[in-house]
């Protein structure tokens, strides 16, 4: 019998390997790609006043978080024109210099997720359960990114992962667009979820559901999106989990106390 791998034909749409041209997918990447730009550049356009004139004003870490983040954009969309541009081995070198970048953004996002919540615990911009979004957002960008480089041998699900590790960022830019919109945060775990995630949702349907049209679906790639859905679902749950909620608390105001 044979093995997936190995199976092809117009029939089949389900894939460990792309048994299509690489050529054919540049095109839906940049599309998704572009989707995230306009996510981040609508939430953070509308906060970006409020950013500004935050009351008390962000640490420093803060705004350097920003840039690393920012300029990890900057590399992803490099990389997608380096590709459009049929400059394959400028893409692998610059490949090398992201999974270094992705290591700093390991460090300075935890960093400056804490340092917000010391600096604003007790006032109404402190959320210390909101940590479970940051860290675990975090944590699947990484875990993915990390598969995402173990296949870069594999075209076609190197990079579906690599466009899905920033999917998992991507609800800090699509969150602030509809906290602006609905300016009182949900109560509840399921509208909360929608709240905070729905454009890291809908970038994972349009890719799943363009897949699946072209009959592409790639195995590492629809396992990685429903982990990534799975963790998402369990931030806003953990959001609402008391003992959660009591643990960062404490967390946040020891931190906070060894500052002062």
């Amino acid at each position: 019998m044979a093995t997936v791998s190995a199976v092809s034909g117009s029939s089949r749409f389900w894939h460990v390997k792309g048994t299509w041209s690489a050529r054919d997918d540049r095109t839906p990447s940049a599309v998704w790609l572009g989707i995230l730009w306009i996510g981040m550049i609508a939430g953070f356009g509308v906060d970006f006043p409020l950013y500004l004139h935050a009351n008390p004003a962000p640490p420093m870490v803060v705004h350097v978080h920003a840039v690393v983040f920012s300029i990890w954009m900057v590399i992803l969309t490099a990389q997608v024109i380096l590709v459009l541009g049929n400059n394959v081995s400028i893409h692998r070198k610059l490949g090398w210099v992201a999974a270094g970048w992705a290591g700093l953004m390991a460090v300075f996002g935890p960093w400056a997720a804490v340092a917000w919540q010391t600096v604003n615990f007790g006032l109404p911009n402190g959320d210390p359960p909101f940590l479970a979004v940051q860290f675990l957002n975090l944590a699947g960008f990484l875990a993915i990114l990390s598969f995402g480089i173990r296949l870069r041998k594999n075209p076609a699900a190197h990079r579906r992962m690599m466009i899905l590790s920033t999917v998992a960022l991507a609800d800090p830019g699509f969150s602030r667009f509809s906290g602006w919109l609905w300016p009182n945060p949900p109560q509840t775990p399921l509208v909360s979820f929608f709240w905070i995630f729905y454009g890291n949702v809908l970038l994972i349907l349009l890719m799943l559901g363009w897949d699946l049209w072209k009959k592409r679906l790639v195995r590492s790639f629809v396992i990685g999106s429903i982990s990534l859905f799975g963790l998402e679902v369990t931030e806003a749950w953990l959001y609402f989990y008391p003992p959660w909620r009591l643990m960062t608390t404490n967390w946040v105001q020891a931190w906070t106390r060894m500052h002062v």
